[in-house]
């Protein structure tokens, strides 16, 4: 059957869509096998076997007849199990657990959390201005964007983002201080 796959290829480029079709329900359960032991999540499989088709397709010019089918075909399924593979790691390296994080439709404080922070930042951030302390909180210590940390502070990103910078200087400046004085 796999000397035919080439044959059928050929005749899909000449416009054979019958010819196409046979060839792509002959290669999936070739692909299939051949991502699996690749990629062990089924999902990510899946994705990258269709990935594997639409490369085809849109490689399909590519391919010379004279040439054997079988390379051309595991080359395109061999970088797409590459670039699969390159996503997921930058993927893990960027997703965080969400275990622990707080169900944002409830209502959280404002507020860092006593045991999440050091006690001389503490006293610094109580030595803040009211409003440059809420700006640091929410998005240095909540990790709330600056949108939505101005929605929180009723106020506008730009009024907070000047707020929170006013208030790291400030923040910088005593925890230098106390640094310094024994």
């Amino acid at each position: 059957m796999r000397s035919e796959w080439g044959l059928w290829m050929s005749q899909a480029q000449a416009g054979d869509a019958v010819a196409y079709e046979r060839l792509l329900r002959a290669l999936v359960p070739m692909l299939e096998r051949f991502v699996r032991a690749r990629l062990h999540d089924q999902q990510a499989a899946e994705d990258v076997v269709q990935n594997i088709l639409l490369a085809l397709h849109r490689a399909r010019h590519t391919y010379r007849p004279e040439r054997p089918f079988q390379p051309w075909i595991f080359a395109i399924a061999r970088n797409s199990v590459i670039d699969s593979l390159r996503k997921q790691k930058v993927r893990r390296r960027f997703e965080q657990s969400l275990d622990g994080v707080p169900d944002p439709s409830q209502d959280t404080p404002i507020g860092p959390e006593p045991d999440s922070i050091s006690p001389e930042l503490a006293r610094a951030l109580a030595q803040l201005p009211a409003a440059q302390r809420e700006a640091v909180e929410l998005v240095k210590l909540h990790g709330l964007s600056m949108q939505e940390a101005a929605e929180r502070a009723g106020t506008t990103a730009g009024a907070l983002k000047v707020r929170a910078h006013r208030g790291y200087r400030k923040l910088r400046g005593l925890l230098e201080e106390m640094r310094t004085d024994p």
